[in-house]
């Protein structure tokens, strides 16, 4: 897909963040949009923004994940709009907590929408992407899917299983020549408000400081905007790239990642450690 104007797209999330810069983005560049949140009105606001472009644009309160609710909600994109050429599996919420202080109830939460809300959409808009005969899903991993840190065992494993799901995804579409690819994305600190939406356990206290602290220390670590992220990844999804990183902090994770693992496992330690005893 090197351009989009006319190609429709689905966007999960699009109330905020990146799914509305997203969504602006390629209403801007005259593609239809079909957006899904379970932030109604936030969402509204996103509609508002695109709507001045001339493209057509609906728009569903969803939670992705609701299985039968997404394939619903694809099925009817279909029906409004003809077809469907791109899906972007971006919704997404976070969560703090030790693995030992953790609830059962707030894993589930984060795996629900951060892992199978990508499964679930990637599902259900599959079959149409290949009917349309030219198509490409992107699912947001993070940084944090290519290594793991301390207070974020939910989340690294729901980002590590997107990064692994969708890897498997692109290699079975090669196969298959079908006309749809796919692209994985990992977003360093992007200057959204997942952070301030996130469940924060107070185990995070000796890692971060307070909650409030937590949430502070994203703030001042996300410098990248969410309309930069936009055009990263639409530029990865024309380029047909297998995945894209999103800011120089996700460069530099990239590269921490690709040394051994007893290494990089051993200087968070060290650092957690400092910060333990300095503050």
């Amino acid at each position: 897909m090197e351009w989009f104007e006319g190609r429709v797209a689905a966007i999960t999330g699009a109330a905020s963040g990146i799914g509305r810069a997203l969504a602006v983005e390629l209403a801007r560049r005259h593609a239809p949009l079909a957006l899904a949140d379970i932030d109604e009105s936030g969402l509204a606001q996103t509609v508002s923004a695109c709507e001045g472009f001339g493209v057509k644009v609906t728009a569903q309160q969803l939670d992705v994940a609701n299985r039968v609710d997404v394939f619903a909600w694809a099925d009817q994109v279909v029906a409004d709009h003809g077809k469907v050429n791109l899906a972007i599996n971006n919704a997404g919420v976070a969560l703090g907590a030790t693995i030992d202080s953790m609830s059962y109830e707030d894993f589930v939460w984060l795996m629900d929408i951060n892992f199978w809300g990508v499964v679930h959409g990637t599902q259900a808009f599959l079959p149409h992407l290949k009917a349309a005969g030219e198509g490409h899903i992107v699912n947001v991993s993070s940084v944090f899917g290519l290594i793991s840190i301390p207070t974020q065992s939910a989340y690294n494993a729901a980002k590590f299983g997107v990064r692994g799901f969708t890897d498997a995804l692109r290699i079975e579409l090669e196969i298959e020549r079908c006309g749809v690819s796919c692209t994985t994305v990992h977003p360093g600190g992007i200057k959204t408000n997942i952070a301030r939406n996130a469940r924060l356990h107070q185990s995070v206290a000796p890692f971060t400081g307070s909650i409030d602290d937590a949430r502070r220390g994203f703030d001042a670590v996300a410098r990248t905007t969410p309309e930069r992220a936009a055009e990263v990844i639409l530029a990865a999804v024309a380029k047909n790239k297998r995945r894209v990183l999103v800011g120089a902090d996700a460069k530099f994770i990239d590269f921490i990642s690709r040394l051994p693992a007893g290494l990089y496992q051993k200087v968070i330690v060290t650092g957690a450690r400092l910060r333990q005893k300095y503050r």
